[in-house]
């Protein structure tokens, strides 16, 4: 995607965005509901055209894909859109069959993404008797049939449990293994740690697209180090140490110190302490959950706007 934005009337659902995916990687699509996750993946399948922009897919136009790059897709959009009359088993099975899979793949293929989604004791049952969570596993499971060299999932682990969602996950990640490239929508932003890059989305606009260590990196702003002392100590006494960024005090004996590089700083701190008279009774690299990251990335990216004057852009 090269500055893809995509309006609809007044409303401007994606604005501006650039991003590239390599082959064999999970870009992880990030951000809550109405920030425009759905409306960019839509834009990648040919279903939304985009406002402006360049959209490129398996290196065709995604509006105008050939037989054989729609064979190597796979797609799991978020609203339910399987055979309500048909079985759990009926239901993958034509998946399957609509991809010229032959019978005796097909069927082995089948029992294997049922169990994959826990739906095999269910195979005999309509899909319109399934629960929410039970459909979203079972267009899962239609999804990755006929094994696509390219995944587009809009929120696959939504409404599923924690074991289901890491069952999901090792799946995604052994799909991974072989080769295969995917791009997974997900408002459970700790889902950002199974990618190998995630991409931030905030009213539309991308506000961070790295690595998940990156993205604390840039949360943070280095580094971050948790002092424990084994008596009262004075955090602004390091201030001066070569490297060290920011210091916060946590209680009499807590510290968080953001540092350059950890590796090289953490001694000089020690020494730092002892030279002070404290003593460190333990030091660890704090690392901020995914959620207190992308809070803080949407925070500095609304007060950039913010002091920009800029309008703020919504999907909802």
């Amino acid at each position: 995607m090269q500055e893809v934005s995509r309006s609809f009337g007044d409303l401007v659902a994606i604005d501006g965005i650039s991003l590239t995916v390599p082959a064999g990687n999970i870009l992880g699509v990030i951000g809550p509901s109405g920030s425009g996750k759905t409306t960019t993946i839509r834009t990648l399948t040919g279903a939304v055209e985009p406002t402006s922009g360049e959209v490129r897919v398996l290196g065709e136009d995604p509006r105008c894909f050939t037989r054989h790059a729609r064979e190597s897709i796979g797609y799991m959009p978020q609203s339910f859109v399987l055979y309500p009359d048909l079985t759990a088993r009926e239901n993958v099975d034509f998946s399957g069959s609509l991809f010229g899979m032959l019978w005796r793949r097909r069927h082995h293929r089948v029992r294997e993404v049922l169990e994959l989604v826990d739906l095999w004791d269910a195979r005999s049952r309509r899909a319109s008797r399934l629960s929410g969570g039970m459909q979203r596993r079972l267009e899962l499971a239609c999804t990755l049939v006929h094994e696509p060299s390219l995944l587009f999932l809009d929120e696959p682990t939504a409404g599923l449990d924690p074991l289901l969602r890491q069952s999901v996950w090792t799946e995604l990640k052994r799909l991974r293994g072989t080769g295969r490239t995917m791009l997974v929508t997900t408002q459970y932003v700790g889902e950002a740690e199974y990618c190998d890059a995630v991409a931030m989305i905030s009213r539309g606009q991308l506000i961070a697209l790295a690595t998940p260590d990156d993205l604390r990196r840039q949360a943070t702003g280095g580094d971050v180090l948790e002092l424990e002392l084994s008596a009262p100590f004075d955090g602004a006494a390091l201030h001066g140490v070569e490297g060290v960024l920011r210091v916060e005090q946590r209680g009499d004996r807590g510290l968080l110190i953001t540092v350059a590089d950890a590796g090289t700083v953490s001694p000089r701190l020690v020494d730092a302490v002892t030279a002070q008279g404290g003593d460190v009774a333990s030091s660890r690299e704090f690392r901020p959950s995914y959620d207190e990251i992308f809070a803080t990335l949407v925070q500095r990216h609304d007060a950039v706007l913010g002091a920009r004057g800029q309008p703020v852009a919504r999907d909802d």
